[in-house]
């Protein structure tokens, strides 16, 4: 796993009217600041990818739909730089990622509906200087193949 990246199983708690689950909570201690909460929507096969913050940590969760989501740490120093990690995330399997300022990320929306991600951040999202640094989603120093791999 990469250095820093957090990963937290949700539990449904499940009865004949639906269910009902805790995302994120202040004493599971994974987000060392609260900025800002944001949620988008995007269309099956869509990729998003790559980006990474300098100053920002983020936590991902796709409450409807699946994703494929790929982190790959470019941190300076860092003991996993260069190493990849996939996790497959939505409402399949229902868990939040963190993800450690410095760390590029992604994801490519997986089947035939959207995916929704709502993600939260440690900083409020300033447009006179967004943090938010670019990488295209087929970076040859990544080098991910976004590919369904058939078998």
């Amino acid at each position: 796993m990469i250095k820093g990246v957090v990963v937290k199983k949700l539990v449904r708690h499940l009865d004949n009217r639906g269910f009902f689950m805790e995302i994120l909570r202040d004493d599971d201690c994974i987000l060392k600041r609260f900025g800002q909460v944001s949620m988008s929507k995007s269309y099956p096969g869509v990729i998003k990818a790559f980006h990474y913050h300098e100053n920002q940590d983020d936590i991902w969760f796709f409450p409807v739909g699946n994703v494929e989501v790929v982190l790959y740490d470019r941190r300076e120093g860092s003991m996993t730089k260069g190493e990849t990690n996939i996790f497959y995330l939505g409402e399949d399997n229902p868990e939040i990622v963190l993800i450690p300022a410095g760390v590029a990320h992604g994801y490519r929306v997986l089947g035939n509906k959207p995916a929704y991600i709502v993600y939260f951040t440690t900083n409020s999202y300033n447009p006179e200087e967004p943090d938010e640094k670019r990488i295209p989603w087929n970076d040859s120093v990544i080098g991910f193949d976004w590919n369904t791999k058939h078998r």
